[in-house]
């Protein structure tokens, strides 16, 4: 097994890229990509990458109807739910809303993996959700924020997307325990490549490719590849971890997304903003205490 700070490391890093999607991807829709287009064009462009990935490493056969019924679900829950929703309610919602309601994500994943009987809620874990929740709440509302009518169904549509999250970090751990981490994923992701082709396959054909400036191609390209690596890391990291501590690391992508702005927006780091991360990785710590 891994060292704890591998298996930390790797959860930062992930960490950092799920937080600076919510401001690159916004560069390129809706005005270039609508959203359900975008997420096919992710979708497909990440499950080639997983398939192309596993003819260069090992990868073994799925080894019964119930584990293909099972990836179904994660599929479902884990990319055709989770990435719809994101991407549709990021669209009609901004950054500040979108981060503060993923930071129930991590306790819909205690709950789900509570009701599913596949983890134990501790004390010691409910501080630890509180205490970040309490971090990243004072992180992100220093400036203000506010949910009112005009945002209301995209801050719902992303709600709904991180308790599908929680599902999929709850269930996919079985198959992660009997099969390589990429056998899973890749499988996962054509599936829910499947799931929305119906939905994204329309606004996809709408998009005039030759006139999208550069930023749009970059925009295009750091999603793909930060949602390729993401989701691998991420599934590597069940190996070691429970769910819960997977998911506790939601509390600090508006601690990575500070950082971004000060060093590409000229913005400037107060020391309340650094008191909050402190909170937030203090959080973290105590979710991933046994």
């Amino acid at each position: 097994m891994p060292g704890k700070i591998k298996i930390h490391s790797i959860l930062l890093f992930v960490t950092l890229l799920f937080g600076a999607n919510y401001t690159v991807a916004k560069v390129a829709m809706p005005e270039y990509i609508e959203p359900f287009g975008f997420i096919l064009l992710r979708i497909s462009s990440v499950t080639l990458l997983f398939w192309l990935y596993g003819k260069t490493s090992a990868s073994d056969p799925i080894k019964s109807r119930r584990d293909f019924g099972l990836l179904l679900l994660c599929a479902l829950f884990g990319v055709a739910i989770n990435q719809t929703l994101f991407f549709k309610g990021l669209s009609l919602t901004n950054p500040i809303n979108g981060s503060v309601i993923m930071t129930t994500s991590p306790i819909m994943v205690m709950l789900v993996a509570y009701l599913l009987g596949k983890e134990s809620i501790t004390i010691k874990k409910v501080i630890g959700v509180l205490v970040g929740g309490t971090g990243a709440y004072l992180l992100l509302s220093k400036s203000g924020f506010s949910i009112n009518n005009e945002t209301f169904i995209g801050d719902l549509l992303i709600l709904i997307n991180g308790a599908s999250y929680a599902v999929y970090l709850a269930i996919v751990k079985p198959l992660m325990a009997k099969y390589r981490a990429i056998t899973v994923i890749k499988w996962i992701f054509l599936l829910g490549g499947i799931m929305t082709l119906p939905f994204g396959s329309a606004q996809l054909a709408q998009v005039e490719w030759s006139v999208l400036p550069p930023i749009v191609w970059f925009s295009i390209i750091f999603i793909v590849v930060a949602t390729f690596l993401s989701y691998l890391l991420n599934v590597w990291a069940l190996k070691f971890v429970n769910s819960s501590v997977v998911g506790s690391y939601i509390y600090l992508q508006p601690v990575f997304a500070t950082f971004i702005a000060v060093t590409f927006r000229d913005d400037q780091l107060h020391l309340s903003t650094v008191v909050y991360s402190l909170i937030i990785m203090f959080g973290v710590y105590l979710v991933s205490q046994k």
